[in-house]
């Protein structure tokens, strides 16, 4: 059985990187945002908000993301501010997946500008999955513009630990044998999912390396952080779980599970419904284009997203047929997202779909509306085919591209 190979592709500084590429190919005499104190933020003229992503030479002034912009400009009075464009970064991250699914037999998007790749017995296509690791992530700079750091394990937990490694632009490696000497001695802190209140929790009992945590009594971790209180154990040893099918990251691609699901973990704040919306959408396409390439449909519909504390808010419809519309997706989502939301601010968003039917499973037909069902899949297959063909920034809905700023906004890889 082949060894299990696992990437974690991880964009560097993604939301400025992309503001970076998409300024030069505008105006290639411009000055690269990514080689000056520079960040992106939300109304760079009222200069109110926050940052939401910074350039390596802004740590140097002790920019922080998430801090406000008037703090942030009383530590670099030249800071450059550029404003963020959710649209565009939408385009450079389905250029890039475009890209990773050329060479991965499965791409696992976890966010906007990560994703895991299952490279799982390519050796024989590409070789040494080291060397290759180099290959790509040098391919998508050339191509793209824009560096990655790439993380390699057996398992999604230890390649996204890896990928936070020394940055920009490297490649890392994290396998089990190499926990000891490569994770246990970082800080807590370090460890995936380890927040500032369950890293001050556990600095508080005396835990303060990963060393620490992985060889503290796993009774003890339970009783004080409840079921966390495994996670925490097993995420210090290494384990992440993935092989009873659903992985560390919450993801859950089983069939036999009858669910579908994608998620977006955003950098920054959304308080902005528009902005929701599109990632929404964004979502949906995704989600669909799984179900229709899986050959099944769902009848229940949920949307669910995280707000800066946290905490989950969810809700569910059934409708009454089997649907793998993007159109009913996305409809159905912004209606479970109107009754969820009050304004809290959001870090993460996710769309899904249950109750699984393989196409093809009798049942019972609407008198109604049917034709206008089989327009939308014929319209589904028909844009499935062409991005199958040319990829997925082949056909583009136009409230993706919309910008009251900008008549256009270029593709990743547009040629100047």
């Amino acid at each position: 059985m082949a060894e299990r190979i696992i990437y974690h592709v991880d964009v560097n500084s993604a939301f400025l990187s992309w503001s970076a590429v998409e300024r030069l190919r505008e105006d290639p005499t411009s000055v690269d945002l990514r080689t000056i104190p520079s960040a992106v933020c939300g109304d760079k003229e009222s200069r109110h908000g926050i940052i939401t992503a910074k350039s390596i030479p802004s740590k140097k002034y002790h920019i922080e993301t998430g801090e406000p912009v008037v703090k942030a400009l009383e530590k670099c009075p030249d800071l450059v501010l550029v404003e963020g464009h959710y649209h565009v970064y939408s385009e450079y991250s389905r250029a890039l997946m475009d890209l990773l699914r050329k060479y991965a037999p499965v791409v696992d998007q976890y966010s906007i500008d990560e994703a895991f790749c299952d490279m799982t017995g390519t050796r024989s296509l590409y070789g040494d999955p080291i060397e290759f690791a180099y290959k790509l992530k040098d391919e998508i700079y050339e191509t793209l513009g824009f560096s990655v750091n790439v993380g390699i394990s057996s398992n999604k937990l230890l390649a996204k630990m890896a990928s936070d490694f020394e940055k920009p632009n490297k490649v890392h490696t994290l396998f089990p044998e190499e926990v000891p000497e490569k994770m246990w001695p970082l800080p807590v802190g370090d460890l995936f999912l380890v927040g500032k209140s369950t890293g001050e929790s556990l600095r508080q009992i005396g835990i303060k390396t990963i060393f620490e945590l992985a060889h503290t009594d796993e009774d003890l971790l339970v009783s004080r952080f409840k079921s966390f209180g495994h996670t925490l154990y097993e995420y210090a040893n290494g384990r992440d779980g993935s092989e009873k099918g659903k992985d560390s990251m919450g993801h859950s691609h089983d069939v036999a599970n009858k669910s579908f699901s994608n998620e977006i973990t955003i950098s920054h704040d959304i308080t902005d419904r528009e902005e929701a919306r599109l990632v929404i959408l964004s979502l949906a396409e995704t989600l669909g284009s799984r179900l229709r390439n899986s050959h099944f449909r769902v009848s229940v519909i949920a949307a669910y997203f995280k707000d800066s504390d946290f905490k989950t808010h969810s809700k569910q419809l059934t409708i009454d047929h089997n649907t793998d519309s993007t159109d009913e997706l996305y409809e159905n989502g912004m209606k479970l997202f109107d009754m969820l939301w009050h304004g809290e601010p959001i870090r993460l968003i996710g769309l899904s779909g249950a109750k699984a039917e393989e196409e093809g499973t009798p049942e019972q037909m609407s008198l109604f509306g049917n034709e206008e069902r089989e327009r939308r899949e014929k319209l589904d297959r028909a844009i499935d085919t062409v991005r199958g063909k040319y990829g997925s920034s082949a056909i583009k809905r136009a409230s993706l591209m919309a910008d009251k700023d900008r008549k256009r906004v270029p593709r990743p890889g547009d040629k100047h």
